[in-house]
């Protein structure tokens, strides 16, 4: 249907979204079990009941989607060039840096290279029903640049930045100047350009010197618009070395406080090992947590405490932090995140796992006026889940209420529940087809 030269189309299924955190707002969770989303030039502008909507839109072209339609997920926090090497064998966080993860980043000093991983990068996460996402690319500027190409061909809703790391191994180093220039001019290219944003992106307070780390500060200050996307208290080992080299700093957090990088628009990887006080000032800053359970169980690392960052009012998100994490699955990402809050026993809701895999994530990336919840005004990016993908999910959910259904999808979901990825309202990955 055409309306004023506009394309207006309508959407008919089952409808979950979870806008807000239903931990602290219960009355979050929206569900139509027959529902309409009507999306006009790639932007939702009704949604609701079918049989009371419908009346509204005489002529409009509807798709019936069979399946549990939820918003696109959003993943918090991801590295692209280490898909590669997912599954690699030994070691902990530093050992693991440096046996698999260096060695791999510095192909990335081909161009064709990058190219061709972001591309396939990109394919997997709308494989996954992954439609946003923070990414991690590698200390080359044009690593930065191949992930945005093809995010524009894909129209995906893509945040990144090159690595700062002028004190990382020989071939990964970057100076203090160059990551500085470097940074700039990928801003500037890139601003404003599709669904595309940038974020300043020291890797570790050890990968950067002191120099360094006052040039994220002042990128930061010069471009409001910008995120800081960096890794905080991960490992033990990693914790008990930024304390050596950071001796008057009260913890690992004050570190990146000191340099200016503690702010409302800053998100920090896995912090598996925070105080009291460093959650305190995470609150306080509006700053937040992409939790990463995969990747904190795959390296030994430890589990998140939910509890206390809640107690706190931490904002969080997910993120799969491939290469380290074991899935591009967000839905298999809740399911460890479930398991991981229970090691403490916090038990996680699944409409609050949802949340975290959907519009927690928005929020935590300053996207959810745009993303997150399928409501009017926002972009029509939304996943259709089958809930009989295999044999086993069939029997599980057959009599199953929505929340035992939504459970078993993330505790036995992954890529193959995905039947389709929307992005802007066409469909961009089809499991009876491919990526178009």
């Amino acid at each position: 249907m055409t309306k004023g030269g506009m394309t207006i189309h309508g959407f008919r299924g089952e409808l979950l979204s979870v806008s807000r955190d239903p931990h602290h707002h219960p009355d979050a969770i929206r569900y139509e079990p027959d529902g309409l989303l009507v999306v006009e030039d790639g932007i939702v502008v009704a949604r609701g009941d079918y049989m009371t909507l419908a009346g509204r839109f005489p002529g409009l072209a509807i798709e019936h989607l069979p399946g549990l339609i939820v918003p696109g997920f959003i993943d918090a926090h991801v590295h692209y060039a280490q898909m590669d090497h997912i599954a690699s064998h030994g070691e902990q966080l530093l050992d693991w840096l440096d046996r698999h993860i260096f060695p791999a980043e510095k192909a990335f000093a081909d161009r064709a290279h990058a190219d061709r991983t972001a591309s396939l990068f990109l394919d997997e996460l709308l494989r996954n029903g992954t439609t946003s996402a923070l990414v991690f690319p590698t200390v080359h500027a044009h690593s930065v640049d191949a992930l945005f190409d093809a995010a524009l061909d894909r129209n995906m809703r893509i945040l990144s930045g090159k690595i700062l790391m002028d004190m990382g191994p020989e071939g990964l180093a970057d100076t203090v100047d160059s990551g500085r220039s470097e940074s700039d001019a990928l801003i500037r290219r890139w601003r404003g350009r599709g669904r595309l944003g940038y974020a300043v992106t020291p890797r570790f307070a050890l990968t950067s010197s002191d120099a360094q780390l006052q040039v994220a500060g002042a990128l930061l200050a010069d471009h409001p618009d910008v995120l800081l996307h960096t890794h905080l208290a991960e490992n033990l080992r990693e914790c008990a070395a930024v304390a050596d080299r950071f001796p008057a700093a009260q913890d690992y957090l004050d570190v990146y406080d000191r340099f200016g990088l503690v702010g409302d628009r800053s998100v920090f990887a896995h912090g598996v090992h925070l105080s009291d006080r460093a959650c305190a000032r995470l609150a306080q800053s509006g700053a937040g947590i992409a939790v990463c359970p995969s990747s904190n169980l795959f390296l030994g690392s430890g589990f998140f405490d939910f509890g206390q960052a809640d107690a706190h009012g931490v904002r969080i998100g997910l993120g799969t932090d491939v290469g380290a994490g074991t899935s591009f699955s967000l839905l298999h990402t809740a399911g460890l995140a479930y398991q991981a809050a229970l090691s403490r026993h916090d038990p996680l809701d699944p409409f609050r796992a949802l949340y975290l895999a959907t519009a927690g994530g928005a929020a935590l990336l300053h996207m959810d006026d745009r993303v997150g919840g399928l409501e009017p005004g926002q972009e029509a990016d939304f996943v259709l889940l089958d809930c009989a993908a295999t044999p086993l999910l069939a029997r599980r959910t057959e009599h199953a209420t929505l929340a035992d259904r939504l459970f078993a999808l993330q505790i036995l979901g992954d890529d193959r529940v995905i039947a389709r990825t929307y992005i802007l309202g066409q469909c961009a990955w089809d499991r009876q087809g491919t990526a178009s």
